[in-house]
């Protein structure tokens, strides 16, 4: 570990003395590159520089030990030590943390769907319910946030929701939340004070441009055709409907989600590229038999990931069996501790995996 963190930190020296050259300066495009991953490497750094103050304190107080006859001293050096040997092993932990690949995706804005699952009528207003939770935390993170597609349910809330959401670090935040969420709670529809069980599904799509999964332009055929659905004077008459063929896979994709044919582009262009990273993650994932199942899971709408139980105030996370007692604050957008356990988690199965 020593040895990749002394790597870390030539490098991060290396890009600091760049940052001052005139000719990295006078280059915007270089020199936003290099300030990026300067900084990306400044928290490593900075924790590497606390360890050695500690590891050099501690063969300080070791030498007080060997060499010195003050029993007094000695005394306090054994202390000493007792406590930086403590502080030690909880940097080892956060180093180790730190050193694990970041994914390369983990900083692009996303396409982020919620769409009512069964359940009927309370399926919609549990969506919306849903939607609610993830705006706030939207809002706390200072992201934007901007509505693609909506389809209102009949009584409440969203039979489907589709948003573009952008800002630092976004899919690194959300990319455990695709799955189905479950509800558990008496709806308001019912009379007889029923429980019933109800999901909504959530899918988080990473915005990939071309360039990252390398499609050519030449291999993809477009069509466009006539949105077909109840309720706009348009619908019927203008080819707002996008579809998306890949040539040499085979593979399609296509929208009638957005408001125009250039939002239904966009849209399918995203659902094909996700499509495409899907198909050659899991040829990679075949030919591993020894590999470990992903903690993140195919983001299947059949996969529970979590359930939420009102009468119970309750807040299950099946991945990693985190149980929270706060469903108010959490419906509230108070999702934090979740999506931590759950970084947490896919951390520690990335270390084995090392």
């Amino acid at each position: 570990m020593i040895e990749k963190l002394e790597a870390i930190k030539d490098r991060y020296l290396r890009l600091e003395e760049q940052l001052s050259d005139p000719e990295v300066i006078a280059d915007n495009k270089r020199f936003s590159k290099i300030h990026k991953e300067y900084k990306e490497l400044g928290e490593i750094v900075s924790k590497y520089d606390e360890y050695r103050t500690i590891l050099e304190h501690l063969q300080s107080a070791k030498e007080i030990i060997r060499t010195e006859r003050d029993n007094e001293l000695i005394a306090m050096a054994r202390e000493e030590i007792e406590s930086l040997e403590t502080q030690q092993e909880s940097l080892d932990e956060e180093l180790k943390v730190l050193l694990i690949p970041k994914d390369p995706e983990d900083e692009k804005d996303v396409i982020f769907e919620i769409r009512a699952g069964t359940g009927g009528d309370e399926a919609s207003i549990f969506a919306g319910d849903l939607y609610r939770m993830y705006s706030r935390y939207f809002e706390e993170q200072g992201w934007n946030v901007e509505i693609v597609s909506i389809s209102e349910g009949t009584v409440g809330g969203y039979s489907k929701i589709v948003l573009e959401i952008s800002g630092n670090d976004v899919y690194g935040k959300l990319k455990f939340e695709s799955g189905a969420h479950r509800v558990q709670r008496v709806p308001k529809t019912e009379s007889q004070g029923r429980i019933h069980t109800s999901a909504a599904t959530v899918v988080v799509m990473p915005k990939l441009e071309m360039e990252d999964i390398n499609i050519r332009k030449e291999d993809l055929k477009v069509d466009t055709f006539r949105s077909s659905g109840a309720g706009g004077q348009h619908v019927n008459k203008t080819e707002s409907g996008v579809r998306f063929t890949h040539l040499p896979t085979g593979i399609v994709a296509e929208s009638t989600d957005g408001r125009s044919q250039i939002q239904n582009r966009e849209i399918a262009l995203q659902r094909l590229y996700a499509k495409i990273r899907d198909a050659r993650v899991q040829e990679h994932e075949s030919k591993v038999a020894s590999q470990r199942k992903s903690l993140v899971g195919s983001g299947d709408r059949s996969d529970k990931i979590r359930t939420y139980n009102y009468p119970q105030n309750r807040v299950t996370d099946h991945r990693i069996n985190l149980t929270l007692y706060n469903l108010d604050a959490i419906m509230n957008g108070d999702i934090n501790e979740i999506l931590q356990g759950l970084q947490i988690a896919y951390n520690a199965e990335k270390m084995v995996e090392e």
